[in-house]
C-alpha cells in the first residue's frame, strides 16, 4: 500500500442509528501510466464503505477516463457522490511548482479540454450522483441524508445559489464541493449543513515538518493553512473533512510530509 489510510469519526447522526462508513478520495489526477495508484484505487473496496464520496480532479491525461472508470469499477457499485474539479476540465500544463506556494492571484493556465462528459456519464451510469449544481436525497442503512455540491471554486465555476436553502426533511445533510473556498463554507453553514467533504488543498503539497506534525504552507485557495486536511471544526460550521489527496499534477510530482491518501470516516450518533 501506498497511500495513508486517514480515519475519522462524525458524530452527527440521529440517536440510535447505525455507523455509516463513508470513503471520501479526492484528486486521483490520474494517467495511464499511474499504475501503483490504479492498484491502491481498486484496493479501496476492501475497507467496505456504505458510501463513497469523491471530491474531483479525477483526470490528468487525455486517455484518462477509461482509466479512471477501471480503477473504479468495484466502488461503481456502492452508492456514490462526486463533483469535479479543475483538472477535470482541462489537462495540466508545465509551470513553475513554486507559484503553488505564492498568493493565489486569480490567474488560470489552462490546458487543452479534457474527455469530462465522458467521465460524468460514466458515472452516473452506474448509479454515481453528480452534485456539481444540484441537490438529492440518498438513504444509506436507515438515515435519510440530504447532500448538495457547487462545482469547482476555484475556476469560479461555483454558484451555491443554484443549492442554497434550508435542508428538507432528512435525518442529516451534507455538502460536497471541490475547492474550501470560504465563500462555499459560509453558505453551507448558514442553510445549516451538518458536514462538508472537501479537496483541492493536497494538504498543502508542500508540508513543513514539525514536532509533533507537520504544517501546510498553502492550501491553493482562501481557507486557512490549519485546515489543509483531515478533520476540522470551527465555532458553529459544520464539520469539514479535506482530503490530501492520493496524486499530483503529472509536472509536479512533488509531496513533502504530506503524503497520499484516502479518508474513510464514520458517521456516528451525536454525543
Amino acid at each position: 500500500m501506498s497511500y495513508q489510510l486517514r480515519q475519522a469519526e462524525i458524530p452527527i447522526l440521529p440517536t440510535g442509528h447505525a455507523p455509516i462508513r463513508v470513503l471520501h478520495f479526492s484528486d486521483l489526477h490520474l494517467t495511464p501510466a499511474r499504475k501503483t495508484e490504479i492498484a491502491d484505487i481498486k484496493s479501496f473496496i476492501d475497507l467496505s464503505p456504505d458510501l463513497v464520496i469523491s471530491t474531483g480532479d479525477f483526470l490528468a491525461h487525455m486517455q484518462a477516463v477509461p482509466v479512471a472508470l477501471d480503477a473504479l469499477d468495484a466502488l461503481l457499485n456502492l452508492p456514490g457522490l462526486f463533483v469535479f474539479g479543475s483538472n477535470d476540465y482541462y489537462a495540466p500544463k508545465p509551470k513553475n511548482p513554486l507559484k503553488y506556494l505564492l498568493p493565489n492571484h486569480g490567474k488560470r493556465i489552462h490546458g487543452e479540454d479534457l474527455p469530462w462528459p465522458d467521465l460524468d456519464k460514466g458515472l452516473q451510469s452506474r448509479g454515481w450522483i453528480n452534485l456539481n449544481r444540484s441537490r438529492a436525497t440518498i438513504k444509506i442503512k436507515d438515515t435519510t441524508i440530504e447532500t448538495r455540491g457547487t462545482d469547482d471554486a476555484h475556476l469560479e465555476f461555483d454558484d451555491y445559489s443554484l443549492v442554497a436553502g434550508k435542508p428538507g426533511p432528512c435525518d442529516i445533510a451534507i455538502g460536497v464541493t471541490h475547492a474550501p473556498y470560504l465563500r462555499i463554507l459560509e453558505g453551507m453553514t448558514r442553510d445549516g449543513l451538518d458536514a462538508i467533504f472537501a479537496g483541492h488543498t493536497h494538504g498543502g503539497q508542500v508540508r513543513l515538518p514539525m514536532p509533533g506534525g507537520s504544517r501546510a504552507l498553502t492550501t491553493n485557495c482562501d481557507l486557512p493553512t490549519w485546515r489543509a486536511r483531515g478533520l476540522t471544526k470551527f465555532g458553529s460550521e459544520p464539520y469539514l473533512h479535506v482530503s490530501a489527496g492520493m496524486g499530483t499534477s503529472p509536472f509536479a510530482r512533488i509531496r513533502v510530509a504530506s503524503p497520499p491518501e484516502v479518508s474513510l470516516v464514520t458517521l456516528t450518533a451525536k454525543l
